[in-house]
Formats: C-alpha cells, sequence, structure tokens
C-alpha cells in the first residue's frame, strides 16, 4: 500500500486535466509593434494639470483663434454654436406663489440685462470657450447703467487669468492664476490689468487679486482634476489645416491646367530626325487659326483634370469629422441639405440639440445663477424694488427659458403637441418652455387678445372644425428650413 502510494505520487500529470491552468489576457492597442509604435508615440500619463500645461494652452489658443480668424468653415461654426446655443439671450422666470412680484422682478431683470447686453456677453463666452477652451466673466459696478441695479459684466480673455510670475507664488495650491483652497474650491484669481499680447503693455505686467465670489469661469471639464480649459475644437485643428491645404493645392493645379493651352512633343529618338526647335519657346495663339508645327513636332492641348471627383467628397468628409467634436451635424457645419433626406435630418439635429440643452443647462448652473443670485443681492438694497413680504430670495425657485428651435414640419407639430395635450403627457408650461417661451406670459396674452376682440365685435373659433390634414411630407424631402 505505501509503495503504491509512491508510484502515485510520482505519475506525472496527465496534461489538460490535472495541470494549474493560468489563464493569460493582452489587449491588442497594448502592445507593441512596428506598425502601432509610431501612432502611439506621444501617448503619455501626464495629468490633466501637466497636459494642459500653460504654454500648451497659450499655443492651442493662439492656432485655434487663427483659424476661425482665416477659416470661412470655423468661423461658420463658431458662430452657428454660440447663436444656437444662446440666440437672443435668456429670460427668467421666477416659480414664486405670489405671481404680482414674480412679474416685477422678471421685468427689471429683462431690463437690466437688456441695458448691459448680457445676450450679446454670453455668446462672446460661449464662442470664447469654442476657441479658448474658457472664458471669464467679473462682476463689476457699472455707474454709468440707467438701471437701479449698477452691476455689470466684464469679459477677460483667458490670456489675461494668470500669474505673471509663478514661481514666487508660495501657496502649492495656485495653478496659473487661480488659487484653490484644500478642497479644490477657487478662492482667488490673478488677473492681468492689460493683455500681455498688447505691445504697449509694461514688461512686467501687474495683476489684481479678485476673489473668487466676483469671478465667473466657464470652460468644460473633460478630466478629474482639470481646473483650466482647452479648446473645444483642438481636435479638429489638423483637419482644419488638411482642409485648407487640399483645397489651395486643387486650386493651383485648376489654375495651372487652365493656364497652358499646350504642349509641343516629338516621338523622335534624341538628336532624331526633327527640327530644332527652341525649349521653353512660346507661341501665340489667335482664334480660328490654322497652326503648323516644325517638323517632326505635335501639339497636344492639356486637359483640365482638376479638381477631382472625390475633391467634394473629400470636403464632406473632413467636415463631418470637424464637426463632430462639436455635436453638430454636417448639415449644421456646411449649411448645406442637399444630400439630406427629412428622416435623417430630423435624427442628425436630435443629438444636435440634446448636446444644446446640457450646454444651456451647464451655462445656466455656472453663469446665469451666479449673476443672478449677485443681481437680486444688489436689488435688497434698493429701496422699492423688491416688494416687502417676499421673503428670502434664497428659496426663490426659478428657471431660465432659452429660444427654441423650430420644427421642419410645424403641421406636424402642431398635431402631436394636441395629441400630448389632450392624452395629459404634458403641460402648457412644458410646450411653452420648448419654444422658449413663458406660458403665463403668453397665456395673459391670449386674454387679452380674445377680449380685445369681443370688445371689437370679432369672433374667434377656439376648436375649429376642419378635416384632419393628409400627411403627405415626402420621407425625400430636403429639410432646408432646419
Amino acid at each position: 500500500m505505501l509503495n503504491w502510494l509512491r508510484n502515485l505520487a510520482r505519475r506525472p500529470l496527465r496534461p489538460g486535466l490535472n495541470a494549474p491552468r493560468f489563464l493569460r489576457g493582452r489587449y491588442d492597442a497594448a502592445v507593441n509593434s512596428p506598425n502601432n509604435r509610431r501612432h502611439w508615440v506621444n501617448a503619455d500619463g501626464l495629468s490633466a494639470g501637466a497636459s494642459n500645461s500653460r504654454e500648451v494652452r497659450r499655443v492651442l489658443r493662439n492656432r485655434a483663434r487663427y483659424e476661425v480668424a482665416n477659416n470661412s468653415y470655423a468661423k461658420g461654426i463658431v458662430l452657428t454654436l454660440a447663436n444656437d446655443v444662446i440666440g437672443t439671450g435668456p429670460r427668467l422666470q421666477l416659480l414664486t406663489s405670489d405671481a404680482d412680484v414674480n412679474r416685477l422682478i422678471e421685468q427689471e431683470f429683462l431690463r437690466w440685462a437688456q441695458a448691459i447686453g448680457l445676450a450679446e456677453k454670453l455668446r462672446t463666452m460661449r464662442m470664447a470657450e469654442v476657441t479658448d477652451g474658457e472664458a471669464f466673466a467679473i462682476l463689476v459696478n457699472n455707474d454709468t447703467l440707467n438701471t437701479p441695479i449698477q452691476l455689470d459684466l466684464r469679459i477677460v480673455e483667458a490670456d489675461q487669468v494668470t500669474t505673471p510670475e509663478p514661481w514666487l507664488t508660495s501657496d502649492a495650491n495656485a495653478v496659473d492664476g487661480i488659487v484653490f483652497d484644500d478642497h479644490g474650491n477657487a478662492i482667488e484669481y490673478h488677473v492681468l490689468k492689460g493683455h500681455p499680447g498688447n505691445l504697449a503693455g509694461p514688461l512686467t505686467p501687474d495683476y489684481d487679486r479678485i476673489p473668487a465670489s466676483s469671478v465667473i469661469h466657464l470652460f468644460r471639464t473633460d478630466r478629474p482634476g482639470q481646473q483650466r480649459g482647452v479648446p473645444e475644437i483642438t481636435p479638429a485643428l489638423p483637419l482644419f489645416a488638411m482642409l485648407r491645404d487640399y483645397s489651395l493645392a486643387t486650386l493651383d493645379a485648376a489654375k495651372a491646367a487652365a493656364c497652358f493651352a499646350g504642349i509641343l512633343y516629338t516621338d523622335a529618338p534624341a538628336n532624331g530626325e526633327a527640327d530644332a526647335v527652341e525649349p521653353l519657346d512660346e507661341i501665340e495663339l489667335d482664334r480660328n487659326l490654322l497652326l503648323t508645327m516644325p517638323g517632326g513636332w505635335k501639339m497636344s492641348q492639356l486637359k483640365s483634370e482638376h479638381p477631382s471627383g472625390t475633391y467634394s467628397e473629400f470636403k464632406r468628409e473632413i467636415l463631418n469629422e470637424i464637426a463632430r467634436c462639436l455635436n453638430m451635424p454636417f448639415n449644421v457645419a456646411a449649411a448645406n441639405s442637399s444630400g439630406y433626406n427629412y428622416a435623417s435630418g430630423r435624427l442628425d439635429h436630435q443629438t444636435y440639440f440634446k448636446a444644446i440643452r446640457v450646454d444651456q443647462s451647464h451655462i445656466e448652473s455656472c453663469v446665469l445663477n451666479r449673476i443672478l443670485t449677485a443681481w437680486l443681492d444688489e436689488a435688497m438694497l434698493v429701496p422699492g424694488l423688491i416688494p416687502d413680504g417676499s421673503g428670502p430670495y434664497s428659496e426663490w425657485s426659478h428657471t431660465f427659458f432659452f429660444d427654441g428651435h423650430e420644427h421642419i414640419d410645424p403641421a406636424k407639430e402642431a398635431r402631436a403637441q394636441a395629441m400630448r395635450l389632450a392624452s395629459h403627457t404634458t403641460t402648457l408650461a412644458d410646450e411653452y418652455a420648448r419654444r422658449g417661451l413663458d406660458w403665463e406670459t403668453q397665456l395673459r396674452q391670449r386674454a387679452a387678445e380674445r377680449q380685445l376682440m369681443k370688445d371689437l365685435g370679432l369672433t374667434s373659433d377656439e376648436s375649429p372644425q376642419e378635416s384632419e390634414p393628409q400627411d403627405t411630407t415626402d420621407e425625400k424631402q430636403s429639410p432646408t428650413a432646419a
């Protein structure tokens, strides 16, 4: 029995059954090979702050501004995005129980917003977020305003928010013009008194230390720990360069082919039986004229083969890739819907409109709520502006409305809206909010119109009995109205 156990212990294990198994796996993208080593040579493990260093952001800002200033597509994309996100400006709606107080404060805030040009400043900040990566606004006092509230918004470029001598800053939490506390909250901003790009400025510019409560910093956080923004069109900058280079090369080739009428050539070998001609000699040709060639020589007209058939396709594909980093469909970026049908146009716009709503929500939380709080702080100090007994404004509910987007087919949208209201799956507040309107204001206006029509003896049928229109929309119709 003992010998049998010894033999069993010395017996080799059968492969695949009793042998220990080791699970090994790998990612193709993590393997270094001659084919992909050059592609990933710039990959690094830097932190968000190290990747977005002062010099890196400066180079990206300068190149993005240059491209937007000199590229028609880039300029149009930036303007379109700012116009779609901000539009004619946000409108405040208070949701307190006192309707009269709501209307009074909404009207005063609207009058102040128009006085300082809030919509224009917000559009500028949104464009700066695309080209500079971030936008800064300082809450200041403006005595020249003709409103009871003297609050104003001063926009500064990202170049001015920096510490000229960062090595002299003893605070370890300071990051290029911004000082943070131990919890990562900004407590102070260093803003240069002049733009560093001003050629007439001093060599050692001075700066102001502004508390964070007076500064609005708008940027998109792409990585944890990121504290400064980079241009949103950074991934598209090489593509813009390729688009311009290819367009110029195609134009140069087409011009060269169009300028040269023809060329003389011979089939005879070198030093063969052909008349001697002067190399690169020019021959002037007239219309309706026959021309004789020297012996052994022929004339061939150059064919203009540019732009090639792939030029338009190249522009379409590269513009589509450029606009993708901004969640913008091709037909909006190119202002061309000729290749779209009705269904694809609506599908592409759904993603774009959702991205716009996300942008508007981000601007409302980072910018508009800060502005409203500062405005109410000033309004409380103006006698009679806020009615007594309104309670603390920190408990007031509110929202902001932005411009709505028109539907491609208004008739379809009107029928769908009526069905949603009839089935109680929506409210008038939601439906008016889709169009960027205040439902209370619209209903009061409608009631005033009906009363005026009644006083003038005009009839109004609120529920016209009409036959249901037939849906004759061509699915291949181009949604150019979008």
